[in-house]
């Protein structure tokens, strides 16, 4: 048994879904989505964590321009595969209160559509199949957003869009400059692990892809199409790019650039460590201003994904470790914060928080269930936030002290505007708007009892999660250490 299994099964879904035209769609597409987290959760009980790749397939594909599909698991990508798998379900699960109209079913098509593209980025061994992937996923999210979108969704989704695709315009000429470079003349990531490249070529390289990255996380400055794509598109849209798709970003920098490149990243690292700082403070500062809920969370995201990039690029084991348990807390949080607000603005027709309060009294199941995800997000201990936070700031401290104060605000800061944005919207006195409020009831109970859930489980015996990717994670700080010496201050240190 192979991942084409994984990659395949929600693509055959997605086609399957445009033959169905009624209310049924929800459900076919929730089963597929249950089916696919089932397959992932058997790779994964059957995989070794040690640094292999296992469940490879290695079929010619292109032969003539030494183009394979080439995928497999191993322990730097099991987590996003597990999150791709993990939160799809849950993020079809937060819709079954909403009226698509006309064609539900394209819409969760899409949605499945866009998961398969995802699982081909976070397998891919070979460097084009990996583009591919790339490219495939943006164009269903596309859609989901022009479609069902906000007021602006065309203005917004067309920037979104040109951003995405112009940064990876750079990492396509990267890619095709590694083949040309190949004496075996493949995109095989070994082969180009391998290549010896001048320090001025990994240079530009480094440039090339941490542009098509950064974009997607997206790291300051190439941040502004976020919070006005998140905030536009419909949650489910939203959900999908901040819950997954931006992990693609995260996932490229240590899969991708850093291992293709190590000469150009040891030589450029302090400015992308500097910009992924500048970008927590810079977010949580703006995240301080917004009236609009659902607009503070995207703020928040950039910040919290900031420290994720600068503990990567600090490169010790702690720092890379955090990095990949953070990417699946993020994902349950994260979600989990845009489904309160989705729940919010369709039950009262708002998200300014100036118009909300006193909703706990009358919502216990929503104000408790609220509540441990936003404890979860500022990572208070024994939530799934604290030990990926502890992990990144504990990575970056190893790299500058001066830059690991700084860039432990975001949990200061976000703190303070996460617990002010519950307390606004929660507590005080109800009005005659937040008076009509009513718990969260069916499928709404069910997203959040599992959200919540995840958030406990993780946070108390986070363990598990950590051992899949360690030894892979260790091996491959190491490859790039053996052509860089350490990178910082000191060498990596073990993670426990």
């Amino acid at each position: 048994m192979t991942v084409s299994l994984l990659i395949f099964l929600p693509l055959l879904a997605a086609l399957a879904l445009v033959f169905i035209k009624n209310e049924s769609a929800k459900y076919v597409a929730l089963f597929f989505a249950v089916a696919e987290l089932a397959l992932s959760a058997y790779f994964i009980t059957q995989y070794h964590p040690d640094a292999s790749v296992q469940f490879a397939v290695d079929q010619a594909w292109i032969p003539q321009f030494g183009i394979y599909f080439s995928a497999g698991l191993d322990g730097i990508n099991i987590i996003p595969v597990l999150l791709c798998t993990l939160m799809v379900p849950i993020i079809i699960l937060t819709t079954f209160k909403h009226e698509y109209n006309t064609n539900s079913n394209i819409f969760y098509a899409l949605i499945l559509f866009m998961q398969s593209g995802m699982l081909v980025v976070f397998t891919a061994l070979d460097a084009f199949l990996f583009y591919v992937g790339w490219e495939a996923a943006l164009i269903p999210i596309y859609f989901i957003s022009a479609l069902w979108g906000g007021e602006n969704r065309i203005k917004v989704t067309l920037k979104f869009f040109i951003y995405t695709f112009a940064g990876s315009l750079f990492m396509l000429a990267a890619i095709i400059y590694l083949y040309t470079q190949n004496p075996g003349k493949t995109f095989d990531i070994h082969e180009l692990y391998g290549l010896l490249l001048t320090p001025k070529a990994q240079g530009w390289i480094f440039w090339a892809f941490f542009l098509a990255f950064a974009i997607k996380m997206p790291i300051f400055p190439f941040h502004t199409w976020q919070p006005d794509t998140y905030t536009e598109s419909p949650s489910a849209g939203t959900m999908m790019l901040s819950g997954i798709m931006l992990k693609m970003g995260i996932f490229g920098v240590i899969r991708w650039l850093i291992p293709m490149a190590p000469q150009g990243f040891n030589e450029y690292y302090p400015y992308a460590i500097t910009l992924s700082v500048v970008g927590i403070v810079y977010a949580s500062i703006i995240a301080f201003r917004q009236k609009d809920g659902k607009r503070l969370v995207a703020y928040s995201s950039i910040a919290h994904v900031g420290l994720i990039a600068a503990a990567i690029f600090a490169w010790n084991v702690n720092g890379v470790q955090g990095a990949m348990i953070q990417m699946l807390n993020h994902a349950i949080n994260v979600v989990g914060l845009f489904f309160v607000w989705d729940i919010i603005s369709r039950k009262l027709n708002t998200r300014d928080l100036g118009q909300l309060g006193g909703i706990a009294k009358n919502s216990p199941w929503f104000a408790v269930s609220f509540l441990i995800i936003t404890l979860g997000t500022v990572a208070l201990p024994l939530t799934n936030g604290f030990i990926g936070e502890f992990l990144l700031l504990n990575g970056v401290y190893y790299y500058n002290i001066r830059l690991a104060v700084v860039a432990g605000t975001t949990i200061i800061l976000g703190g303070v505007y996460m617990l002010r944005m519950y307390k606004s919207v929660m507590q005080g006195p109800t009005n005659d708007l937040t008076i009509t409020f009513t718990d969260i009831t069916g499928s709404e109970r069910l997203v959040m009892v599992i959200i919540c859930a995840l958030i406990i489980v993780i946070g108390i015996y986070p363990q598990p999660i950590l051992h899949l990717s360690e030894a892979s994670v260790t091996n491959l700080i190491d490859l790039v250490n053996k052509k860089t010496g350490p990178i910082g201050a000191v060498s990596a240190i073990p993670a426990h």
